[in-house]
This record gives structure tokens, C-alpha cells and sequence, in this order.
């Protein structure tokens, strides 16, 4: 085993969420006001996943007052407390920066029903 993976390995998290493109997710993340440290939620649309490891990244849109405002969080950030998937969304493409050109109800995607398997089908058509 190389050096530089059994760094990472111990450095990372041990479970961690599995958020796929396309998924609506709360990202609680820990920010500081002063001294005061509070957990702020960031909800919004995955639309990239880049990297893997310690290194894995998943970028954030969201529209806030009409301006869509998109972030990056390292998941495995001490700071990243927690990435809860709220909405499975239905997408063909890996990336959806399409997304920063659309405006209104032209931004939802076609919502997943049931949960995904490890295969990426949905349970509903596992049992059929």
C-alpha cells in the first residue's frame, strides 16, 4: 500500500455519505460567528461530484432571493458535520452545470421514488 493512501485512510472519515448527482441534500456545516461555533444548514441541488478519497468534493447549487448560489465542500472536512439526502433525483449526465443557465421550475429534475440499491435501481424495481 502506498504511503499517501494509508494517510488518507486514517485522516478520512469512516462513513460517509452517499449523495449522487442530481440528489436534493442538506449539508450541515459548521461556521463560526465570533467565538460562537453553530451548525447552518446549505440545501440544494448536487450538481458535480469531482475527486475520490480524502479528496472527494461535491459542489452545492441552491437559488437564493432569485441569484443562484452555488458552494464546494470537501466531505471529508472536519467542518462538514453531516449530508443528509432529502430528494433523489432522476439525471443522465454526470455533471449538471445546465443547471446554471435555467431559471424557475425549469430547475427540478424528475424525482427518484423508493430507494437506490447498490446498483443504482430502485428498490420498487428490485421486488418487481
Amino acid at each position: 500500500m502506498h504511503l499517501i493512501e494509508q494517510i488518507e485512510r486514517e485522516m478520512g472519515k469512516k462513513n460517509l455519505p452517499k449523495p449522487e448527482v442530481g440528489d436534493t441534500v442538506e449539508v450541515h456545516y459548521l461556521i463560526r460567528e465570533g467565538e460562537k461555533e453553530r451548525v447552518q444548514l446549505f440545501i440544494g441541488t448536487v450538481i458535480a461530484l469531482k475527486g475520490r478519497g480524502i479528496r472527494r468534493n461535491l459542489t452545492v447549487r441552491r437559488i437564493v432571493q432569485g441569484e443562484g448560489v452555488e458552494r464546494i465542500f470537501p466531505l471529508h472536512n472536519p467542518r462538514v458535520k453531516d449530508v443528509v439526502t432529502t430528494r433523489r433525483g432522476e439525471t443522465r449526465r454526470a455533471k449538471l452545470y445546465y443547471l446554471r443557465d435555467r431559471v424557475g421550475k425549469r430547475t427540478r429534475l424528475k424525482e427518484i421514488v423508493g430507494e437506490r440499491t447498490d446498483d443504482g435501481a430502485t428498490e420498487a424495481a428490485a421486488k418487481a
